[in-house]
This record gives C-alpha cells, sequence and structure tokens, in this order.
C-alpha cells in the first residue's frame, strides 16, 4: 500500500509594535521591536502550523487557537506547536518535511536559523533536516520592506503513518 501523502500551505502577518519581545520560529531576538498579536506573535511558527494543519484539512490555527480566548493570550506558539503536533498524531499523519521563508526586512536572523530549525523539528520528532527555513527582505518595498512588520510562508509535506 500506498502513503497517503498531503500538502498544506500556510500565511502569516503581524505588525511590529514596541513594547514586545520578537519571537521567530520559537527563538527569542534581540531587536527593538516585536510582533503584535494576541499570542507571542511568532509569525513564522504560526505559518508552520497553519500548513500543517491544513495538510490534513483541519482549517487553521484560528479555530484552534482563537484569540478570542483568554487561555492563548501570550502564549509561547511552540506550545501551541506541540497541540498542532497532536491533533496530526490523531490523524495518522506524520511530517515528511517542512519549508518556510520568514519574509523581514530586519533584523538579520541568519544567525538564529539553526536553532528555528532545531527547535520546530524537535517539538515535531523529525529531523532537523526535515525542516527548512529561509529569510528575505523586500528591498523596502511593501509594509514587510518598509519595517511595519513580517511575514511568513511555509509548506509542509505530511503522509499517514500507515
Amino acid at each position: 500500500m500506498m502513503a497517503d501523502f498531503r500538502i498544506g500551505h500556510g500565511y502569516d502577518v503581524h505588525k511590529f509594535s514596541e513594547g514586545r519581545r520578537l519571537v521567530l520560529g520559537g527563538v527569542e531576538i534581540p531587536y527593538r521591536l516585536g510582533l503584535l498579536g494576541h499570542s507571542d506573535a511568532d509569525v513564522l511558527t504560526h505559518a508552520i502550523m497553519d500548513a500543517l494543519l491544513g495538510a490534513v484539512g483541519l482549517y487553521d490555527i484560528g479555530r484552534h487557537f482563537p484569540d478570542s480566548s483568554e487561555d492563548f493570550r501570550g502564549i509561547s506558539s511552540m506550545l501551541l506547536l506541540k497541540e498542532v503536533k497532536k491533533k496530526l498524531d490523531a490523524q495518522g499523519y506524520t511530517v515528511g518535511n517542512i519549508d518556510a521563508t520568514l519574509v523581514i526586512q530586519a533584523p538579520r536572523i541568519l544567525p538564529y536559523i539553526d536553532e528555528m530549525r532545531e527547535g520546530i523539528a524537535a517539538v515535531l520528532g523529525v529531523d532537523a533536516c526535515r525542516v527548512n527555513i529561509k529569510a528575505t527582505t523586500e528591498e523596502h518595498l511593501g509594509f514587510t520592506g518598509s519595517g511595519e512588520g513580517a511575514a511568513a510562508h511555509a509548506v509542509a509535506l505530511v503522509y499517514s503513518k500507515e
């Protein structure tokens, strides 16, 4: 029997704000601004969660972790990713690989990418080589290029465990 392969896409965006920590891929990055959101506003992890949920037809993170719930105020997105992993397990799926792109003008995140990959992979129970993270600027164009916020895209391949 052939495994059941599925692909999901995720996208998220958050605005920069003063007085917030900048958390990307589960890693706190020193910067003068953080991302605004109900949780820790980890735009990269949010896009990855949406890709994983979408791959198995479980809608999006807003349905599972609504910003109207005080249960999720300030919560670490890595804790939410653990919950997404449980949902994948319950559906009988595991992660094949993830490819994500962070769209951000500043700060530079190259020094943090390996730590992000390792942390996300550990939560999902896969080797870090199955989690790829890239970053790009938009050459000072648009809201990300002007430094108003950050965005992330992710695609995920999952497959049935059977």
